[in-house]
């Protein structure tokens, strides 16, 4: 039995929340494991800390909201132009390597703006919060550039 295109539709949107949540959960570890260091030498940055750690988790709301996308806009047209399926899967899958990569990247920079915290008696948290931002901008364009394909082929 052949997989439907319109199961391929919703694969390829599953798969782009996969990526956002992956990513943003091993970010997210990473910028919390140096959080838990920093904490036990200076409880008082536990506000700088959390900002930081939660940056990377924006990546899975990306995700989220193109699984939206092809689940409500997307399918009804998938169903009525079959050979779309796997367009919409191919969109979902780098979808979901832009938002995972990201989020990784993204907790990378947090973990290092949380370990120079004390340090720097938490001066350094706008500095780590634009410089995590740039990083964040691969995860727009990705939810951006996905909008555009799925435009572009003629799913939207």
């Amino acid at each position: 039995m052949l997989i439907s295109p319109e199961s391929l539709a919703v694969l390829g949107g599953a798969i782009a929340l996969a990526g956002g949540l992956l990513g943003s959960s091993i970010g997210i570890a990473q910028a919390a494991s140096a959080g838990v260091a920093v904490l036990a030498d200076d409880p008082k940055q536990l506000r700088n800390v959390i900002v930081l750690a939660a940056l990377p988790m924006t990546q899975t709301f990306y995700g989220l909201i193109i699984l939206i996308i092809i689940v409500t806009t997307a399918m009804p047209i998938v169903v009525d132009e079959p050979r779309l399926g796997f367009a919409v899967l191919a969109v979902g899958i780098i979808a979901a390597a832009a938002q995972a990569f990201s989020a990784v990247y993204q907790g990378l920079v947090c973990a290092s703006g949380i370990s120079l915290l004390p340090k720097t008696k938490g001066r350094i948290l706008t500095n780590a919060m634009m410089l995590a931002v740039f990083v964040e901008l691969l995860g727009v364009l990705g939810l951006v550039f996905s909008i555009l394909a799925l435009t572009l082929i003629g799913a939207m």
